[in-house]
């Protein structure tokens, strides 16, 4: 955009000069907003969880008791972790590392303490009854599925 001005003597004033540069103090002034960092995503890929377990079958004997957990292959990334809370709630964990998703070897372990999961190749520790990390070796909380449980049958899913 440029601007000329006549004066009534017929003078023309060239004001180009002065608009050019205030046109380029207008646009490098102008900053990109700064955005925040994306957040990181969770490093478990999602897969779709449904499965139903009978807690009270015999080969289901470590679910009957509270405290009592079974690993559960056929569902999730590695399988599932299914420990009894309570006599009616159940957790369903995911047994893949956050660490280390795609390694099976790093499947997380129930240590001898029946309270504590482990991913053995980085020694990351998270709690079993709600998957909180226990240590600062793991930045993210544990996959948990939701779980219904009508006193015969145990739902899990996502």
């Amino acid at each position: 955009m440029v601007l000329i001005v006549m004066n009534k003597k017929g003078k023309i004033y060239n004001y180009a000069i002065l608009t050019i540069v205030l046109s380029l103090f207008i646009c490098l002034s102008c900053k990109k907003k700064k955005t925040a960092d994306p957040v990181p995503q969770y490093p478990i890929p999602y897969i779709a969880v449904n499965v139903t377990i009978y807690p009270n079958d015999p080969t289901n004997f470590a679910l009957q008791a509270i405290g009592g957990w079974k690993y559960y292959s056929g569902a999730g990334v590695h399988g599932l972790i299914i420990y009894r809370k309570t006599q009616a709630d159940f957790v369903a964990i995911e047994r893949a590392s956050p660490e280390n998703p795609n390694v099976a070897a790093s499947a997380l372990k129930v240590q001898s303490d029946n309270f504590t999961l482990k991913d053995t190749i980085k020694n990351a520790r998270w709690q079993i009854v709600d998957g909180a990390p226990m240590n600062s070796t793991s930045n993210w909380q544990l996959r948990l599925y939701g779980t219904t449980y009508d006193g015969n049958v145990l739902r899990v899913m996502n």
